[in-house]
């Protein structure tokens, strides 16, 4: 008879953890069916290999894995360095210090920073004033900022209006937040192919979505033809938004 031991309830909980990351990832970036194909290829070569002892089909797979995993990790670059600054920055003990330390501060700052978006993108929804603003979170967007014009300024409503209007040179493309500062400008985005994505969401959605697949940055969206607010998180879109629902999600994030 088999044993079966603690060893083996801790190697199947790291198997399925991994698993669970992995489709997360997948899910963000809308490949969940090629996700299924590589698990049920997997599974299909587990038991061909080790439990069937088929050594013939078992050699075969072998080499056909090692090949894919070099493709998948060309294809899933972007994805791949995401999990791991992602997996990298959970140091909980540094957000429990900055809590206890600056608490208060922080919070009213952070706050009145997250208004000054908001109170621009209710303005430009009223004005049908399409506009497309990238939050920051843990993975760095240098390379986004790369494709804009840096311009390093305080995040101000005035400001925001300004750049985004219709007739303004720098109207086209992203504006990148980090820091509680407007970085750059003119940004050009990733943009998704998912072909679950409404007609009735142009290009600028598209890009959004695009943006919060590959990076853990929080889009936000004012749509020029229905004045609508969106916005694009982890793969996923919270659509026609109020000024509050604004509000509470970039607070909590």
């Amino acid at each position: 008879m088999l044993e079966f031991g603690i060893k083996d309830i801790i190697d199947i909980l790291l198997v399925a953890t991994l698993l669970y990351y992995i489709y997360r990832l997948m899910r963000r970036s809308g490949s969940l069916s090629l996700f299924y194909g590589v698990l049920l290829f997997t599974v299909v070569w587990v038991i061909a290999s080790e439990i069937l002892n088929m050594r013939l089909t078992g050699t075969i797979m072998d080499k056909f894995m090692s090949i894919g995993l070099i493709i998948l990790v060309v294809i899933f670059q972007d994805q791949i360095k995401r999990f791991l600054i992602d997996l990298g920055s959970q140091r909980r003990w540094w957000r429990w210090r900055n809590i206890f330390r600056h608490g208060q501060k922080r919070e009213e700052q952070d706050h009145k920073h997250i208004m000054q978006v908001v109170y621009a993108c209710m303005s430009m929804s009223k004005s049908k004033t399409g506009a497309l603003i990238v939050f920051q979170r843990k993975m760095p967007l240098t390379d986004y900022e790369k494709t804009g014009d840096i311009i390093d300024a305080d995040i101000n409503t005035r400001l925001i209006e300004n750049i985004f209007f219709k007739n303004s040179p720098l109207h086209d493309g992203a504006m990148i937040i980090a820091d509680k500062r407007i970085n750059s400008v003119g940004c050009i985005l990733p943009v998704s192919h998912d072909m679950n994505i409404p007609k009735e969401l142009g290009l600028r959605h598209r890009a959004a979505l695009g943006m919060s697949q590959v990076t853990d940055a929080v889009c936000v969206i004012v749509s020029e033809e229905t004045g609508n607010i969106s916005v694009a998180k982890d793969g996923e879109f919270s659509i026609k938004l109020s000024g509050l629902d604004l509000e509470h999600i970039l607070a909590n994030l």
